[in-house]
């Protein structure tokens, strides 16, 4: 007998919930896939819920707007943000803060991986459109809050100190930072190893790189050439 597929909690998922993750899913890819071919004017709620098969009514069970549908890839974010906060104070003792965070964060960069085509149009689209991005970052401000008071609690840190805010955002910028590249390399590197190789350089103080010694030949030459034009 087949065992039924179980969410990240452990609990049985039932048929009914695995159809409206199923569902859910479906809509948003269709939605990326039209704003890819059309542009995000281009394509109405109707567009999207037609491919799917479904009605433009069951289309708003799930999404609010069209722009929902492309920024939330998966139906079960609120869960998956409340496991990220767990999973940082329950992270291995030995684990700096930062470490935590990091492997708090692993699962998600790893579905990034795993997606990695719908993933790299998704960032394309966000990078024509801000206004996608304002709207996820002002969907995630809950989550953020969440991952916040984690890192507070896993340091023993007071609400008022700026520690764990302050990390989360570097933390964050890393993460962001990660992603544009990945986009760049068309996602031929892991974004959990560039996140690991930025992390372990954030660690260290983010020191300055290293001038090639191209570089310094070439800035060499540069000054020897303005000091014979001054002599």
């Amino acid at each position: 007998m087949t065992p039924k597929p179980r969410r990240r909690t452990g609990r049985p998922e039932g048929l009914r919930e695995r159809r409206r993750r199923e569902t859910h899913r479906l809509l948003a890819s269709a939605a990326l896939r039209l704003v890819v071919e059309r542009g995000l004017d281009g394509v109405t709620v109707e567009d999207i819920s037609s491919t799917v098969g479904v009605s433009s009514r069951t289309f708003f069970n799930y999404f609010a707007t069209k722009e929902d549908a492309l920024v939330l890839p998966y139906p079960d974010r609120a869960e998956r943000s409340a496991l990220v906060a767990e999973a940082v104070v329950a992270a291995p003792e030995g684990l700096t803060p930062l470490d935590a965070l990091a492997h708090a964060w692993r699962p998600e960069m790893e579905r990034v991986d795993a997606d990695r085509n719908e993933w790299l149009a998704r960032l394309s689209v966000l990078a024509e459109h801000p206004s996608l991005v304002s709207r996820m970052i002002a969907m995630e401000a809950g989550d953020e809050r969440r991952v916040v008071e984690a890192i507070a609690l896993r340091t023993g840190l007071g609400a008022d100190d700026p520690y764990p805010a302050l990390l989360y955002y570097v933390a964050d910028g890393a993460l962001r930072a990660c992603l544009r590249r990945w986009q760049r390399l068309g996602g031929a590197r892991s974004l959990v190893e560039l996140m690991d190789h930025a992390v372990r350089v954030v660690a260290v103080g983010l020191p300055a790189p290293p001038v090639p010694v191209r570089k310094r030949r070439d800035m060499g030459a540069e000054g020897d050439s303005a000091r014979a034009k001054e002599g």
